[in-house]
């Protein structure tokens, strides 16, 4: 069977990793500049094509991915007269690896299809490093017969690939699965400012804490800043989790319900973000709460 070609769009820190992953397994891809020149030159000198425009990318794909950091920008990129439906070949599959919001995902997937193509949300666990080994999560949802047309391109991108149902599905766990992630590092990050409020030492409050059914990856993400000093373990910035924590809470309410419990990070996300603290890992909140406690 002759490769798929790919385009791609969105070379941030993942997106370039995931591009160079194709490449080291012989795809060809086109690429297109979105905010920055140096992961699209560093693909350019492994052999990308570059071209000016989504609609190229499109043209000249059978598999279009985008990964991209919101809705907006997918679809900005995704509709026009240069974007990716316009130049969109007959039978190709467009795949969103960013989080999104479902709706949007579902507007634009009717959209493609219309358009004689198919459409995809798969948003991404793991980090760029795992991507760069072929290792991400791939929480793919869309048309099974889409889906399996590109599985094997996802599995060279992914150790493992879910199929979760229905177009949106993906986004709508992902979000879920956030919601859960960042409300969770929120709270141990609180509890480590109230530890220096209350007097008790960081390193006893977490071997407590850990000893028990509370202890999780998330937990060790944050400790790892609050005792080891390493912002890195938790690589996801506070702009990035207030987006997504606002996503969920943007999905709960079209859905016609209530969130409690997202509101308390949604909050304390939003308001350091506004203090400048946005490029900072999730993990430093620590410092954030630790600066709202201490009078």
């Amino acid at each position: 069977m002759t490769q798929a070609t790919i385009g791609f769009i969105g070379l941030g820190l993942m997106g370039a990793a995931m591009v160079g992953r194709l490449q080291d397994k012989g795809y060809s891809v086109t690429v297109t500049a979105n905010r920055s020149r140096p992961n699209i030159d560093a693909a350019v000198a492994r052999g990308a094509t570059e071209v000016a425009t989504a609609r190229d990318v499109a043209t000249a794909s059978d598999i279009v991915m985008l990964c991209m950091d919101t809705s907006d920008s997918v679809e900005a990129r995704m509709r026009g007269d240069d974007g990716v439906i316009a130049g969109l070949k007959p039978g190709a599959v467009v795949i969103d690896f960013g989080t999104s919001l479902p709706g949007s995902t579902r507007a634009l997937g009717a959209e493609t299809e219309a358009a004689g193509g198919a459409y995809l949300d798969a948003p991404l666990g793991r980090t760029p490093a795992h991507a760069k080994d072929g290792l991400l999560n791939i929480m793919a949802a869309g048309e099974k017969a889409a889906f399996e047309k590109v599985a094997p391109v996802l599995n060279d991108l992914g150790e493992n690939v879910f199929h979760l149902g229905a177009l949106g599905s993906g986004h709508t766990i992902k979000l879920i699965n956030n919601f859960f992630g960042m409300t969770v590092a929120n709270a141990m990050a609180e509890a480590f400012a109230m530890a220096d409020v209350a007097g008790i030492d960081r390193q006893n409050l977490y071997d407590v804490m850990a000893a028990g059914p509370l202890h999780s990856g998330m937990m060790d993400f944050v400790k790892g800043y609050a005792l080891d000093g390493d912002p890195a373990q938790l690589a996801f910035a506070i702009k990035n989790a207030a987006k997504d924590v606002g996503y969920y809470a943007r999905m709960v309410d079209e859905a016609g319900a209530e969130t409690v419990m997202a509101q308390g990070a949604l909050t304390a996300l939003r308001r350091a973000n506004d203090e400048g603290r946005g490029d900072d890992m999730v993990s430093t909140m620590v410092d954030y709460y630790a600066s709202k406690m201490t009078k």
